[in-house]
């Protein structure tokens, strides 16, 4: 007597997500250059105050000089770069997880904004922009008049 078994078609088959993970970390094995594959954007927080939206980018070791900040059609474009230690063997790193190389954030100001007086501040490794608003620019808030409320209105019968 036969025993039947249940056929399962996707039984040993690994899902294309693994199958992609398997091939790029086999090929990152060879090459050993897993960082130099992923493009790195700093982070950066901005916020708005009464006077001035303030933008604020974590760039640690990126020298001043490599930076190039311009606002173009009300587009603020930060763009610098990250340079690898020249100073230690590469073959004396045991692993490397920062990204270093060429960065670019790009951001659409308000119309508000007066980006002919941005003012750039770098220290400990944070460039700060502050970006003041246009007199005039700040926001008012407006109260609102009426009568009685419509749904009261329409419950008397009017």
């Amino acid at each position: 007597m036969r025993t039947l078994t249940r056929w399962e078609p996707l039984r040993g088959a690994t899902t294309l997500q693994d199958q992609v993970n398997r091939l790029f970390n086999d090929v990152l094995e060879r090459t050993g250059e897993e960082s130099s594959l992923t493009a790195w954007a700093p982070s950066v927080d901005i916020y708005e105050t009464e006077h001035e939206l303030v933008v604020k980018a974590d760039l640690p070791e990126v020298d001043p000089k490599d930076l190039d900040i311009r606002v173009e059609n009300n587009i603020l474009t930060i763009r610098g770069e990250r340079k690898f230690e020249k100073n230690v063997n590469q073959d004396n790193y045991l692993r490397v997880e920062r990204a270093y190389g060429s960065f670019a954030r790009s951001f659409t100001l308000a119309n508000s904004v007066n980006s002919d007086a941005i003012k750039a501040d770098y220290q400990n490794g944070v460039l700060t922009l502050n970006i003041p608003k246009r007199e005039g620019a700040q926001s008012k808030q407006i109260n609102v008049s009426g009568g009685r409320p419509a749904l009261a209105a329409s419950a008397c019968g009017s």
